[in-house]
């Protein structure tokens, strides 16, 4: 999820709380014109979608801001009126919950702990599924404004943690967007500074299915859970978005887009995934990564490449 002219403005985010307008990926940019907002970040762009990376050191350069040293606490969000209709629910839920609950102390999970906050202190490796909350009123049909999606992981937590991270599934399809989903960190209400995520529902869509034909899973979860590996991948590594990132903004997850090593992952409880890699330096510096998919050889996904 390259951010573009995102990076111009997230020193301004943080001297704002994190509210500043958003510039997104929606195929009208003109769509994303509300201010106050917490910038979009980590954006995972559909398959045909991604950018391939330019010129230059491909290297992530860290920024200066936090990363999560303590892991994440998770919360999930589920939103909209499809969420109550048990055929549609499927195993999406339950198996997010799995991902979540079996992510922490992983050889995956470990591929984002090579970074660093201005103290020297790594990312963390826990993962803490604490939470599911449904809410059953209409969500928003296009994932390009920031502020709902904070407001409705503020007012569904049960508990808001400055490690906390709530992403929020909504039941609408991405229709033309081209992107899956995307991360971010705002303020609620009661000052706590969060981070939380959007999820388009990816059901029946080839532009963000990583052809997981191993069976475990319907194609609608593996989806999501590619796509959630990113999203918390990236954020882990640049909770206020002002830690690591490219020259041209692109984040850990972003640089391996649609680049997979390892047919399935495994986590804890024999749970298994089909997940992308992340950009890993020490990887691309050694030559001992496999390539994304502009043949630069800094893809880990902690499997058969570390």
């Amino acid at each position: 999820m390259t951010r573009a002219i995102l990076i111009l403005v997230a020193a301004t985010a943080l001297a704002c709380d994190g509210q500043v307008a958003s510039n997104g990926p929606e195929d009208d940019l003109n769509s994303l014109s509300s201010q106050n907002e917490p910038p979009m970040a980590g954006i995972h762009w559909a398959r045909d979608q991604a950018r391939p990376s330019s010129g230059g050191s491909p290297d992530l350069i860290y920024h200066g801001g936090p990363v999560m040293t303590t892991g994440a606490y998770v919360e999930a969000i589920y939103w909209g009126t499809r969420w109550g209709d048990s055929s549609f629910v499927g195993d999406k839920m339950s198996g997010l919950q799995t991902f979540y609950s079996t992510m922490g102390g992983t050889t995956y999970e470990a591929t984002d702990t090579e970074y660093t906050d201005a103290s020297g202190t790594h990312v963390g490796t826990t993962v803490t599924y604490a939470a599911t909350h449904v809410d059953l009123s209409t969500a928003p049909q296009h994932g390009n404004r920031t502020a709902p999606i904070l407001a409705e992981a503020c007012s569904q937590a049960t508990v808001l943690r400055t490690d906390g991270y709530y992403p929020v599934y909504v039941d609408s399809p991405r229709g033309h967007a081209g992107f899956c989903a995307w991360h971010s960190t705002g303020t609620c209400p009661n000052g706590t500074q969060i981070q939380f995520a959007f999820f388009f529902n990816l059901d029946g869509d080839p532009g963000c299915d990583p052809q997981d034909t191993s069976g475990l899973h319907s194609q609608g979860l593996a989806a999501l859970a590619n796509v959630s590996g990113h999203e918390l991948s990236e954020t882990l590594t640049d909770q206020h978005i002002d830690a690591w990132f490219d020259s041209t903004g692109g984040e850990n997850s972003d640089k391996c887009a649609w680049a997979f090593g390892t047919p399935l992952l495994s986590f804890s409880n024999k749970s298994q995934w089909k997940i992308q890699g992340n950009w890993s330096n020490r990887a691309f510096d050694t030559n001992t990564g496999y390539p994304n998919r502009s043949g630069q050889n800094g893809c880990i996904d902690g499997g058969n490449f570390r």
